[in-house]
């Protein structure tokens, strides 16, 4: 997707959102969705959830109200939001792509319906007692981004193979995702042989003083932690990877498409219309008792060739032919 058209999309998208919730009728299953994203970078999300919901049977407006919750990161305005969606008992809460929200949400009601994204082993995470039948109020997908982050930073090491220290950028306040990336890519890091430094950073300006750090600390490249949060600010890191001249690692497509360097994981379109699609189902009659939790199986690499270029790197052919999309 070409910048142009990537604009063009946020402002159709972000027309929409507004009236939409406010478009429930008297009778109509009110779904309470809560994104840690910011509304403005996924208008393609939220269009996908909807999919997902039509696929049941269930349109936006005619019957079912979406209630859309952006936190933009703001991870402390969890507790009294779910406390609300509680207290007016949404039909469903759907949290797709946010451990923290989904651990509110679960803490909050042993009993609505809440259909997830998460990025780490449910089980683990006490969502769920079984993938193949959750026994509780919640299941959804999983989208494995934890998982493969050591398979992401050895991707990354092959495309610039000259680097040593690699700068890793994670959110503290988002505390899951944050341990679990604190915990693979240092072990990854070490069968690779490389040096690694963490870089705290939960609001936009702890990002640009993240980046700034690096002209006092140089590292050769920077891998960006599989947080949301980053993710709605992809422009931000894009502008200023390109300014310290440094490659990145991220971990969606819609960072390289805005002129990061590469990414490899799950495509988050698909999750969030499976997320989508769960929720109908249980407008629908269906209980997340018995809807087995989703495990996503599709990684997607993708390289961005223009993005290459600019900081003056070879790709290997051999990687390209790897990858899943080149854009260039």
């Amino acid at each position: 997707m070409r910048r142009r058209e990537f604009v063009a999309l946020l402002g159709a998208g972000a027309a929409g959102w507004p009236q939409a919730a406010r478009a429930q009728q008297p009778g109509m299953p009110v779904v309470g969705f809560v994104s840690a994203r910011s509304a403005a970078s996924s208008p393609r999300l939220s269009a996908e959830f909807r999919k997902g919901l039509s696929e049941a049977g269930y349109v936006e407006g005619q019957n079912v109200a979406v209630e859309y919750h952006w936190l933009d990161g703001r991870y402390d305005r969890l507790p009294a939001l779910m406390t609300d969606l509680v207290r007016r008992r949404m039909a469903v809460i759907a949290t797709p792509g946010s451990i923290p929200a989904t651990l509110a949400a679960k803490a909050a009601t042993p009993t609505i319906p809440i259909v997830f994204g998460v990025t780490d082993d449910p089980v683990k995470l006490g969502l769920v007692t079984n993938l193949a039948r959750p026994d509780g109020n919640a299941t959804g997908v999983n989208f494995f981004i934890s998982e493969i982050n050591a398979k992401r930073l050895g991707l990354l090491h092959e495309l610039v193979p000259k680097a040593v220290r690699i700068a890793v950028l994670i959110n503290p306040a988002n505390a899951p995702t944050a341990e679990a990336a604190l915990r693979d890519i240092p072990q990854a890091a070490r069968a690779l042989g490389l040096q690694i430094a963490i870089l705290n950073a939960s609001t936009g300006h702890e990002i640009d003083a993240a980046f700034a750090s690096l002209e006092h600390e140089p590292a050769d490249a920077l891998f960006i932690g599989p947080d949301s949060y980053f993710l709605s600010r992809r422009l931000q890191t894009v502008l200023l990877a390109m300014h310290y001249r440094i490659p990145t690692a991220h971990f969606a497509r819609e960072e390289v498409e805005a002129g990061g360097l590469m990414s490899y994981g799950t495509d988050p379109l698909e999750a969030y219309r499976q997320v989508g699609a769960y929720t109908g189902q249980i407008l629908k009659g269906a209980k997340p008792a018995e809807l087995p939790v989703i495990q996503s199986t599709k990684f997607d690499f993708v390289i961005n060739l223009i993005t290459a270029k600019v900081l003056g790197l070879e790709v290997p052919p051999s990687l390209l032919a790897r990858a899943d999309e080149v854009i260039e």
